[in-house]
């Protein structure tokens, strides 16, 4: 994903109607405060709120009212003076308020070079209505076609709201201790180490740690989960969270500009970006579709003239206009974008951020999930259970070393070695400190080697042991020191408490679920075994877990990876679809992925590649619906077997059909998995 900080990313669009071929191309706007102001096109979500949903539909609703009594003077209530010019200014009248701004919209396209758009066909087909005195059919065509605009504003507000509240969870302002002061300051302009004062009820603006002994957050515009999350002290919180009911002090670790929810809001301003197949179909197809029905439609009322003895322009060329009415390719344009955005709206509702709309139709199709286990099946949060140190080592300065060592490493092992030994010691100085991918850490103390790891480490480094690693239930954290085996440490992490749920929901699914690890074969098996995995790797190295990953998809079959490393970044990348942990997950690794999980919780990745099955569903069945109907009722206006009002139904009710249909995904649950 191409990194650009938010505030940088942002532009504004131009005020205007909102349109079944371009209003669901753009992502989501807002200006450099991170709060969205709406686009001033009158389908804004807080507009709407607001009363505006009157004004929306006024227009509509003056050109029905004249439209209904023009009608009932030609039919019902005949008046002498409703004839010649009056009753053809009263239609104009009716006309106007809803025809006016598609023939802005067509006249502003033409300009651009893009003559065949629905603007087009709608202003030939209505214009032609009235020159064949047709008035009270061209006022209902543009007006049931108005009307559909109308709804699928309405519709992309609603699918746009869930994640337009994202981009309202970052204040302007935060409030920073400075010699036990607090000071408004810009929440852009807070520095790194920075301490945060977070009252009651207050939104933290940056990414931090938790300097109280605890506190409660709400934290469900992040990740969907509506039950408070109490943090404990050193523990991290991220912009966002609302604070509980207690004033909260927190330590800023993160930049404004480089917070989770800052890429969050990147992720979703991208996603609308990266389109499904099926969306670059139809807007392919659209651009070929429409100027041939445009031709087909001059055929129809002029080729007769060749060939029909008591050809009647007049009707041929109404025949012309049902045709080019029935034929707008809105149902298609507006409902396949709608789902697909419905859905991305749909997943973020639930914490779960799709980068593209194409990963909602990759994620339907998956059929293994490959998952790392620390930090994805597992807390990522590891206890020190026992400290074995061999003979003729001082266990106190041996520790002492490898706290220094580890706190050049954010792995959850470090953090639980650091908690377990407590101050690091500052005067220990560190000389050539070496990650080696996959085994450990190693550096210079005092002119002697430490290295620290697993015993892949010290095997690498023909470091002689007498212990059999396999032997050890646990994780095994190895050190060697000055060329000799030290000892070990063991350290234990829990099972998530929704893991073994995760693994029947994904089995419920077909798909099959694989565990690789860097861990241990025994502890990896151990877990396996617990959620009832078959498939566990254990002892992989990076490279390993990339080749484990490239034999499933040498089965031709499709696979999703999910992790929170840094050393799963290349597998992620290489999967199908790549999922991340967002919340202890790395940020080489959220970049990476093609869906991020807000929460950390596995139970989410099923729910996923429902979202995306039930998402695809939906734009099947739209296509499908539109296809059909338009195909019968195109047949039956060429053969002049249907008027202006099927050909209004061919059109506008079954786009109107397919919006509901799409805005359906919205108010799914998806813990169904039948």
């Amino acid at each position: 994903m191409e990194h650009i900080h938010t505030e940088e990313k942002i532009t504004k669009k131009k005020p205007k109607q909102s349109t079944c071929c371009c209003s669901h191309d753009e992502p989501v706007h807002s200006n450099n405060d991170g709060h969205d102001h709406g686009d001033g096109d009158g389908h804004d979500h807080e507009h709407n709120a607001e009363g505006g949903l009157f004004k929306i539909f006024l227009p509509a609703i003056i050109s029905l009212v004249l439209l209904l009594i023009g009608i009932g003077l030609d039919n019902y209530f005949p008046q002498t003076w409703f004839t010649g010019y009056v009753r053809i200014a009263w239609y104009i009248v009716a006309y106007l308020p809803v025809g006016l701004p598609v023939l802005r919209e067509a006249y502003e396209s033409i300009m651009k070079g893009d003559v065949f758009s629905e603007f087009f066909l709608m202003c030939i087909a209505t214009i032609g209505a009235f020159a064949i005195d047709e008035y009270p059919e061209g006022v209902a065509v543009m007006l049931f076609y108005t009307i559909g605009e109308n709804f699928q504003g309405l519709a992309v507000s609603r699918a746009k709201s869930n994640i337009k509240s994202l981009l309202d969870q970052r204040p302007d302002e935060v409030n920073v201790l400075e010699n036990n002061v607090a000071t408004k300051v810009k929440a852009a302009d807070v520095t790194i180490g920075s301490v945060i004062q977070l009252k009651a009820g207050e939104k933290l603006g940056l990414d931090g740690e938790l300097l109280s002994d605890s506190a409660s957050f709400n934290t469900a515009a992040l990740t969907g989960e509506s039950k408070p999350d109490t943090k404990v002290k050193g523990e991290t919180v991220l912009a966002g969270m609302i604070n509980g009911n207690t004033i909260a002090l927190v330590k800023v670790t993160t930049a404004y500009k480089d917070s989770k929810l800052s890429k969050i809001l990147e992720m979703v301003q991208n996603a609308t970006t990266k389109k499904a197949p099926a969306e670059l179909f139809i807007r392919k197809f659209a651009k070929i579709y429409t100027p041939i029905v445009v031709y087909l439609a001059i055929a129809i009322c002029v080729l007769p003239w060749l060939f029909v003895d008591n050809y009647v322009f007049s009707d041929w060329l109404y025949r012309a206009l049902v045709f080019l009415v029935i034929s707008c390719p809105c149902a298609l344009v507006i409902s396949i974008p709608l789902g697909y955005f419905g859905g991305i709206g749909a997943a973020s509702k639930n914490g779960i951020l799709f980068k593209g709309s194409n990963f909602l139709d990759s994620i339907s199709t998956i059929q293994n999930v490959v998952m790392d286990k620390t930090g994805t099946m597992t807390e990522g949060v590891f206890k020190v259970q026992e400290v074995i140190i061999q003979e003729g080592f001082d266990k106190a300065e041996i520790l002492k070393l490898v706290n220094v060592l580890e706190s050049q490493s954010t792995h959850p092992v470090a953090t639980a070695i650091h908690n377990h030994v407590g101050q690091i010691d500052a005067s220990i100085e560190l000389k050539n400190v070496e990650e080696i991918s996959g085994h450990g850490l190693k550096a210079e103390i005092n002119g002697k080697e430490l290295h620290v790891g697993n015993f892949k480490l010290m095997d690498k480094f023909k470091i002689q042991y007498d212990i059999d690693p396999n032997s050890v239930v646990y994780t095994t954290i190895a050190i060697a020191y000055d060329n000799k085996f030290a000892g070990y440490l063991t350290i234990a992490d829990e099972i998530k408490e929704d893991a073994q749920e995760a693994v029947s929901k994904l089995k419920a699914l077909g798909v099959k679920v694989t565990m690789l690890s860097g861990d241990k074969t025994n502890v990896v098996q151990f877990v396996a075994d617990k959620l009832g995995i078959a498939n566990a790797f254990g002892d992989l190295l990076p490279e390993d877990k990339v080749n484990k990953l490239n034999e499933i998809k040498a089965k031709n079959e499709t696979v999703a990876f999910v992790g929170d490393g840094v050393n799963d970044a290349p597998v992620i990348a290489l999967s199908t679809v790549g999922i991340a942990m967002g919340g202890l997950g790395s940020d080489a690794t959220i970049e990476t992925a093609d869906v991020v999980i807000q929460d950390d919780r596995p139970s989410k990745i099923a729910m996923a590649i429902n979202i995306g099955k039930q998402t695809k569903k939906i734009v099947w069945q739209n296509i499908t619906l539109a296809f059909v109907v338009k195909a019968f009722v195109l047949i039956l206006g060429a053969g002049g077997l249907a008027t202006m009002w099927e050909a209004v139904f061919a059109d506008v009710g079954v786009a109107l059909l397919a919006i509901l249909n799409a805005v359906r995904i919205q108010k799914m649950k998806f813990n169904n998995f039948t």
